[in-house]
């Protein structure tokens, strides 16, 4: 079976959630600043503005390095980052898919919970989750990062094999840039907790890219931000 011959990997663009958790559990709160389901959360402005870089640096590529295919996670922060990169980007581009294997990480009913709700709500699971591992953890309803990465094993088999040759863009979340890179090279957990802490959180609008070598992908450059704006 032959590889797709690019595939670059990009995180959705802030999002209202990555502002509103991180303040709450700084204070300490039950409750963030947020509302909804996950799926549903919008980027802030920044977040736009993010978007709109990348369609920026999408635009400039030459021909023969533009996306020919374009697959994003059906969360609307993933959607939006895509159309206003596509907006950006002042050419023509691929109309956009979208892939149930590529959402964020699922957390059940830890889903828009910040870390005290968690606590209060469910005090067990702190040590549940020491017990499993953060590898095997599985939040009540939700699922590990072991689970990610046998779905995200199942789409890159179904997109080598749909889109051998073909240059392609997944717009997702950082869970899936992160668990993609696992499954690409066949890292540990060890190892992906290595890459982590090598290369820092998966950024809001970052690149990363894999090319073909042969029959494989070869990582490129992973968690790249130099074409966003600083603020």
């Amino acid at each position: 079976m032959g590889v797709v011959a690019e595939l670059v990997l990009v995180r959705h663009g802030q999002s209202l959630a990555n502002v509103a958790f991180p303040a709450a559990d700084a204070e300490g709160l039950l409750e963030a600043e947020i509302s909804g389901r996950d799926a549903e959360v919008p980027l802030t402005e920044f977040g736009e503005r993010q978007a709109r870089a990348l369609g920026e640096w999408i635009g400039a590529r030459p021909a023969d390095e533009l996306p020919q295919v374009v697959i994003t996670s059906p969360y609307l922060r993933a959607r939006e980052t895509w159309r206003l990169a596509a907006e950006a980007s002042g050419i023509d581009l691929p109309e956009p898919s979208t892939d149930d294997r590529l959402v964020d990480r699922l957390l059940g009913d830890l889903e828009m919970l910040t870390r005290a709700a968690v606590a209060q709500r469910y005090p067990g699971e702190a040590q549940r989750r020491a017990d499993a591992g953060e590898h095997h953890y599985t939040p009540p309803g939700g699922e590990s990062f072991a689970d990610i990465e046998v779905r995200l094993g199942a789409f890159l088999d179904d997109l080598h094999r749909e889109h051998a040759g073909e240059r392609v863009i997944v717009v997702a979340h950082d869970a899936v840039v992160l668990m993609t890179r696992a499954v690409v090279e066949g890292l540990t957990w060890e190892q992906v907790l290595a890459a982590e802490r090598e290369a820092g959180n998966v950024r809001n609008a970052s690149l990363s890219r894999f090319v073909a070598v042969g029959d494989h992908l070869e990582l490129a450059y992973y968690n790249v931000v130099d074409h966003l704006p600083t603020d």
